[in-house]
């Protein structure tokens, strides 16, 4: 008898790339236009390593992808978005990023073995970032992919807690360490992936791949 491979739901986070609502941040150095533009190309990679990800589901793990946006896609803002049809989209709910993320993380392991929480600001995050890892949470109840400044990329849960996303002060470089600290006290292992660089802000531009501006 054949065994079903486990399966994990990758949650990528997004704003809909929005000339004044999306990477604000860096606005002073690319102006609205330019800034939405990076948001737009930053996405779209995002997406379509999913979207590979999803395809080259083995026989340790069954990845599926689903878009927790905002505004909701049916907003003109999104018009231009390659969305997969494979993807199931959702609208994030109200509340601070923590909110936002538990209540997408609650729904995704009550109905999977694991969830992989991400972004779309980290062009380091790719198909082999992503197999990484639906490999680690074979193994460990958590797994993260920190960033440079303090954050991190991805989390990776094969259980939920509310205490995971709850009074951390985001945006700060404490996210990780908080993070780190949380899963230790709810007793849940946790493999690191090595440190990337996300893009936040100006100084973070020197980390795009070649081309990208």
């Amino acid at each position: 008898m054949t065994s079903i491979a486990p399966r994990l739901i990758l949650q990528l986070f997004a704003k809909a790339p929005l000339a004044g609502l999306a990477k604000t941040r860096l606005i002073p150095a690319l102006g609205e236009v330019g800034a939405a533009a990076l948001a737009k190309k930053m996405l779209q990679h995002t997406l379509a390593e999913c979207q590979e990800a999803e395809a080259q589901s083995d026989i340790n793990y069954q990845l599926k992808l689903e878009l927790w946006a905002t505004p909701a896609v049916s907003k003109v803002a999104w018009r231009d978005i390659n969305i997969p049809t494979s993807a199931k989209v959702y609208t994030q709910v109200e509340g601070d990023l923590g909110r936002r993320m538990g209540f997408a993380a609650e729904q995704g392991l009550a109905q999977a073995a694991g969830i992989i929480l991400l972004g779309s600001d980290c062009p380091a995050i790719s198909l082999a970032s992503l197999q990484w890892a639906a490999n680690a949470l074979q193994s460990h109840d958590s797994c993260m992919v920190p960033t440079f400044d303090g954050g991190y990329a991805l989390l990776g849960l094969r259980r939920y807690t509310p205490r995971l996303f709850a009074d951390i002060p985001w945006s700060t470089a404490e996210v990780a360490s908080i993070t780190r600290q949380r899963l230790a006290e709810c007793g849940m292992s946790l493999l690191e992936h090595p440190k990337v660089h996300d893009i936040d802000d100006a100084t973070d531009l020197v980390h795009l791949p070649e081309g990208w501006l």
